[in-house]
């Protein structure tokens, strides 16, 4: 992902369309509005490029509804799904509002023949800090003011796009058993003020981005498009929420051994995934920003490679490793972590090191998700802690380990000639990566706790629903509307408390094996 300053870059040509323009307006027109009118094709190209990208984004909402309601339980299908609509408004709304300014005030991108008009000049500068220590930024509140351009405008629309997945990752973590206006303040917090916050200090151009130059590590904190920034964001709110509000009824036993509590419906699950898989190419092909940067194609291959690894991975771990069957569920994590893994350093490194990634996201995913479990006693419906969290923190750290130097030169306004990590023997870039997941390890995990700590101790009867509504289903006592109203009785389609919270799980059944999006 692009941040504030001019730099330079590794060039790797224009597409055909902009050749093919700037050779007809060659035999067209004079040379001075060859050149203004070639410039002026490009920038057009790449912005229809930033918009066809945030609508495949936004697309990912539908990936991630029916991921987490078929792998919830048909009694909270309503509320589940639910969730993932209404958290694309909230999250909107305070983004629009306060979140945008905060994080890119002091953005600016100005790249001759790799831009897409949005300027040199800032909405704004910074609001809290100077220099290369900024924490906040203002300017553009409410994308109001005579700087305002329709390239101001995709960039918010892709910018609002990521920050909704990073609000929809905690509705797989608590789901089943949030309760409603809680769920809705979480939404607004995260847009305006949680997602907003770690963003400024990195593809806003604030102090993580800068320490190339405060702590001379490699080319400061990097990051293509958000496998700490959006995914490790998430994840750790996804476990902070997940302690804040404890398990759901019967999911683990009087001496700790969890149960499995089946999702209702495999199938909506894993076209879930596959809906997924497709929005990434926008998630991550597009914050090249530029049609004409042709590493988008790169960046494409190594997305799509990583995901399939990690899901090949992950089904034979499962089938000769931790058990005998490949585990749908499992698979569908396994590609979302080798999605969530190759984010970072998708544009950074080869086809042949994303495999590795992909392999590695595989495995670690089925391991963390039994350590989170097993170990830590705590409750994810859909694993989200583990994708997101644990896969999006071993992504930023790819980024120092896996670099090739290929691409990359002049990132955060350093003085790189491009992006190396340890495969190409620098420790620095390692450094600065380390640095940026040890912060969202405790100043964001610690925000993110406190935010639901304090909302559950101020909120009358708690952030949880009430037992009896949780044991009915959250459906009808939440929202007033069954998803299945043809099914009566407690719990519905395969869902009922009597089926599955309080029954013993089959010895040898594997638990927790549901993926997230």
């Amino acid at each position: 992902m692009r941040v504030r300053t001019t730099r330079k870059r590794v060039l790797r040509g224009a597409t055909f369309a902009v050749a093919v323009a700037a050779t007809a307006l060659a035999v067209a027109g004079p040379a001075g509005a060859q050149s203004t009118e070639t410039v002026a094709l490009g920038q057009q190209l790449n912005l229809l490029w930033i918009v066809i990208g945030a609508i495949l984004v936004i697309f990912m909402q539908a990936g991630f509804a029916l991921v987490e309601t078929g792998f919830c339980r048909a009694k909270h299908a309503s509320h589940v799904v639910s969730t993932n609509f209404a958290i694309f408004g909230l999250g909107f709304v305070a983004f629009f509002l306060v979140g945008f300014p905060l994080a890119f005030g002091g953005y600016s991108y100005d790249l001759p023949g790799f831009d897409w008009g949005y300027g040199a000049t800032p909405l704004g500068g910074a609001l809290v800090g100077s220099g290369s220590w900024v924490f906040l930024w203002h300017g553009g509140w409410a994308l109001s003011g005579d700087k305002i351009t329709p390239a101001v405008a995709a960039f918010f629309l892709y910018m609002v796009a990521f920050m909704d997945t990073v609000a929809t990752i905690p509705t797989g973590s608590m789901a089943e058993r949030w309760r409603w206006k809680s769920f809705v303040l979480w939404g607004l917090f995260c847009g305006a003020i949680y997602y907003p916050l770690f963003t400024a200090w990195t593809w806003g151009g604030g102090w993580l981005g800068k320490t190339w130059d405060t702590l001379g590590l490699g080319a400061g904190y990097v990051d293509f498009a958000g496998s700490g920034v959006v995914h490790a964001v998430g994840g750790v709110a996804a476990l902070a929420g997940a302690v804040v509000l404890g398990p759901r009824l019967g999911k683990f036993a009087e001496d700790g051994t969890p149960r499995a509590i089946p999702g209702h419906h495999i199938p909506m699950a894993m076209l879930g995934t596959f809906i997924l898989l497709f929005g990434w190419f926008g998630f991550n092909a597009a914050s090249t920003f530029a049609a004409t940067d042709v590493q988008f194609a790169t960046v494409a291959t190594n997305t799509a490679i990583a995901g399939a690894f990690g899901a090949v991975v992950a089904m034979l771990w499962m089938t000769y490793v931790r058990g005998d069957k490949p585990d749908p569920g499992m698979m569908a994590n396994g590609m979302l972590a080798g999605l969530v893994a190759i984010t970072a350093p998708c544009a950074f490194t080869s086809p042949a090191w994303s495999a590795v990634i992909g392999v590695i996201a595989g495995v670690l995913v089925i391991e963390s998700v039994l350590f989170v479990e097993r170990r830590l006693h705590l409750d994810d419906p859909v694993g989200a802690i583990s994708v997101h969290g644990v896969c999006g923190t071993f992504g930023v750290l790819a980024v120092g380990i896996f670099a090739n130097g290929s691409y990359g030169g002049g990132w955060n306004g350093s003085d790189v000639e491009a992006v190396e990590g340890v495969v190409k023997g620098e420790f620095g870039q390692l450094g600065a990566q380390a640095l940026g997941a040890v912060v969202i390890w405790t100043v964001i995990l610690g925000l993110a706790y406190a935010f639901f700590k304090l909302q559950d101790t101020l909120t009358k009867g708690g952030i949880r629903s009430a037992a009896e509504d949780e044991l009915m289903g959250l459906d009808l006592p939440e929202m007033g509307v069954l998803a299945y109203p043809e099914f009566s009785g407690v719990g519905g389609l395969g869902g009922s408390v009597q089926d599955h919270s309080h029954a013993a799980s089959p010895e040898g059944e594997r638990v927790g094996a549901e993926p997230v999006a």
